[in-house]
């Protein structure tokens, strides 16, 4: 399977221009200029940095210079550091993966909020897509329900069209169905060009690292499973990746798992041992991922809980 160079290692910079309150105060000190050069000391290659299109969206659907300087600052901030990124579109009108507390649905039906959708990317294109190999671009974070992926695959394959006329070379990543999930990624269309690559997330088993949870009903928050109930070997995700991975080498493409961790919850020696089981499995096949999430999101790597086994983690990402 072809590898994807300088999209290796890498960490999300999640809550930060999505998943948050939209306050002026927040966007301007949850993530920091200092914050890309930490990570960059941390010895990843690239940043990945969600965002929602009302951070670079007026109401009026015009397009807000103010939102788009975050974005600027992070790809200034990460070429600063050596790191390449990743602009990852969280929630675009009428879609949001979090259907419990977004106010966002009837995108796969609406070609009003498709073609909204399709201009976002234009723009985003239009701004940075000359800045290949240093930036990517990643469609739509986590499409939920099966019943969405024909349309999706339609929507995709148009949207990169017109990427392509204007950002002909750069990096594009997409996802499937059931929120990104590995085993999903085999009813993907096949990559409209050889800058297209499969996206994955992996937080599983669900059960251990999502333990705590309390924003989801697959998840009884005073359950507690220990790593070796959970997964004991690299089997179960050589197991889990095995269609992703055989969908990418029937194409020439490569994989990409732009989500993976462990909650707060779970015992730092159980994270590391969850950590050194998945990466073993990326590193065999050559899949780069980034890992959720650099900080806070219940999952964040730069948390205090963390630091007696972060030099070791920070091997394993």
């Amino acid at each position: 399977m072809k590898k994807i160079n300088g999209f290796n290692k890498g960490v999300n910079f999640g809550g930060w221009l999505s998943e948050c309150s939209y306050e002026k105060e927040h966007l301007d000190s949850f993530i920091t200029e200092d914050d890309f050069r930490i990570a960059a000391s941390w010895g990843v290659d690239h940043v990945r940095v969600p965002f929602d299109y009302n951070i670079i969206e007026n109401t009026n659907g015009s397009f807000s210079e103010e939102g788009f300087g975050y974005i600027d600052m992070a790809i200034a901030a990460s070429k600063k550091n050596g790191l390449n990124i990743i602009l990852d579109l969280h929630k675009t009108a009428g879609f949001s993966f979090d259907y419990y507390n977004e106010n966002e649905s009837g995108f796969f039906d609406s070609k009003d909020y498709q073609e909204r959708f399709y201009r976002l990317w234009e723009e985003v294109a239009r701004r940075y897509g000359s800045l290949t190999p240093q930036v990517a671009f990643e469609l739509l974070n986590e499409v939920t329900d099966e019943k969405f992926i024909d349309a999706w695959n339609r929507i995709a394959r148009e949207c990169i069209r017109r990427i392509r006329g204007i950002a002909p070379d750069i990096l594009i990543l997409v996802g499937s169905y059931h929120n990104n999930s590995a085993d999903t990624v085999q009813f993907l269309d096949e990559p409209f060009d050889k800058n297209v690559i499969y996206n994955m997330h992996c937080y599983e088993p669900l059960k251990f690292t999502h333990q705590g949870a309390y924003w989801t009903t697959e998840i009884v928050p005073e359950e507690r499973i220990p790593f070796e109930e959970s997964v004991a070997s690299s089997e179960y995700f050589e197991k889990l990746f095995s269609t992703a991975i055989a969908k990418a080498e029937q194409f020439g493409s490569s994989l990409y798992c732009g989500e993976y961790g462990c909650i707060d919850v779970v015992t730092p020696n159980d994270t590391i041992k969850w950590y050194k089981t998945i990466n073993s499995v990326f590193e065999k096949h050559g899949i780069g991922r980034a890992a959720w999430n650099y900080k806070a999101m219940d999952f964040g790597l730069s948390d205090p809980r963390l630091d007696s086994v972060r030099p070791e983690l920070l091997k394993l990402l």
